[in-house]
This record gives C-alpha cells, structure tokens and sequence, in this order.
C-alpha cells in the first residue's frame, strides 16, 4: 500500500513540475509573481516557477508594435475643426514597469497621443498645420516617450497619418489650387510667347546682317571688277602709244588722239561739234599710219 502512495506522489510530483516548466520565446518576457508579490522576470529560455505559489502574472512581445489610433477631432489656432488621426511606433522595454506602471497601458497612450495632438495643433493655424507635420510628429514624439517611461514603454516614432480639414475648406483650398495652377500656366505660356518673339527677331536682325553684309561683298567685287576692267583698258592703249612713239610718230600720235577726240564728239550725243583747223593734215596723219600699218 506504501509502495503505491509513493508512486502515486512521485507521479504527482512529475505532473506538477512539468506542467510548471516555461519556455519563453525570443523577444517576449514575462512577469513572475510569487504569493501575490512581485518576483522577477522571465526572459528568454526555460524555467520552471514554484507550484501554488508562483504564477505567470503577465506575458508580452519586446517587438516594436504599431497603433493606428482613430481619428481625432482638433481645434487650430484660427478656430478651424478638423480630424487627425496618428500612426505610433513603440516598443515595451521594462516589463515590470508595463506591467504595474498603468492600467490597460494602450488606453492610456491612445489617450495621452490625442490630448498632445489637441495641445501641440491647438498652438498652430490651419496653413501651419498642414505644412508642419514633421513638426508635429517630432514634439508628439518627445512629449510621448518622456511621459510613457514610467510605463515601461519606448516611443520610437510618431506620425501624423491623415489631417481632415472641413468640407468647406476643402473646397476653398482646391480652388485656391487651381487658380495657382492657372496662373503657373499664363506665366509659362508668356515666358514662351517671349522666348518665341526674341528668337524670332534674333532671326531677322541675323538674317538682315547677313544680307547687308552679302551686298557690301558684291558692291565690292563689283568695283574691285570694274577698277580691273578701267586698268586693263588703260594699260592696252598706254601700250598701243609706246608702239607708236617707238615708230617714230608722236606728232602723229597726237593728231590721232585729236583725231579719237573728234570722232567721240561727233557719236551724235554732242549739240555741237567743232571741226579742228588743221584736218586736212590729220587726214594725211591717218593715211600715213594705215600704209605704215601695211607694210
């Protein structure tokens, strides 16, 4: 009968510690309370707590976690009322702190995030509070995490992930969009219309250069031709009067020209033609130069 009580209590005592051994996983923990008290904290590994008089009093991730909290509403600074609703990355890194510091500690973030959003908004107008959000996630932050250490909590990050204004609002400011837009384009339209009229008269002013300097270049090879022309014809008849002053006849040469001079006024172009004195004399110059001429 003995034999059977022994064995009936080593099973007992088999059951109790092994339905009181614990494995706690990486990046969890847990607290440990002994009759009623405090005791410790498990982290990760195996252990094993005192039947009866240990329990489990908490049990919690170390990841960092991610609450989207609803919208709220807020008040600006100009009295506009819009809904905001904040995205808030924490990480618990005191277990005994979360587990005793506050009741329901997510309740109490959520609330303590959406009386700092109403204080730091409170603080800014409209126009300031849809430009400035790093602005707002930054102080949300600061305020956060310094008020959540008592708790055990980390806040690693706040973000601002919607701001609502009212429907009116809305409306003024995409018109206000709009015109912006609208006039962004008149500009842009003027700026090509000017780039466009500038193009062109660089176009015409190149152009005209280009043809005044084409006619300067042919007025100069004109009368670069012109002074050849003249030059060739003086040099011909300057060579026709050598050959004819080294045959002996300057006398005669010069009654030729007079005789030339004659014939020019006589063309028909003159309205009177003096007959020279001696133009017998001439004649007989010119019958004298044609039987020189062949021989």
């Amino acid at each position: 009968m003995m034999v059977y009580i022994i064995i009936a209590l080593l099973v007992i005592a088999a059951i109790l510690i092994v339905t009181n051994i614990r494995i706690i996983p990486q990046s969890s923990a847990a607290v440990i309370e002994r009759l009623g008290g405090y005791h410790k904290t498990w982290n990760v590994g195996l252990h094993v707590k005192m039947p009866f008089i240990d329990r489990i009093a908490n049990k919690m991730s170390l990841k960092e976690k991610v609450f989207d909290f609803p919208p709220q509403p807020v008040i600006t600074k100009d009295n506009v009322t819009m809904m905001i609703d904040t995205v808030v990355y924490f990480q618990i890194t005191d277990p005994k702190l979360y587990t005793y510091g506050v009741e329901r500690p997510i309740n109490a973030l959520e609330n303590l995030s959406a009386t700092t959003l109403r204080n730091i908004i409170g603080e800014l107008e409209l126009d300031e509070s849809l430009t400035s959000r790093d602005v707002i996630n930054t102080k949300m932050r600061s305020i956060l995490d310094e008020a959540t250490d008592p708790w055990g909590i980390k806040v690693n990050r706040v973000e601002v992930k919607n701001i609502e204004p009212p429907q009116a609002i809305r409306e003024a400011m995409e018109k206000q969009m709009k015109a912006e837009r609208e006039r962004r384009e008149q500009i842009l339209i003027a700026e090509g219309q000017k780039q466009s009229a500038i193009l062109v008269a660089e176009g015409q002013k190149q152009a005209a250069i280009l043809e005044a300097e084409a006619q300067k270049e042919a007025a100069i090879q004109k009368a670069l031709g012109e002074a050849e022309a003249i030059r060739e014809v003086q040099k011909a008849k300057a060579q026709g009067l050598k050959m004819l002053k080294d045959a002996g006849m300057d006398d005669a040469v010069l009654k030729l020209r007079s005789l030339e001079a004659f014939e020019a006024a006589s063309n028909g172009q003159a309205t009177k033609i003096i007959i020279p004195s001696d133009l017998q004399n001439m004649a007989g110059v010119v019958t004298g130069i044609t039987e020189l001429a062949k021989k």
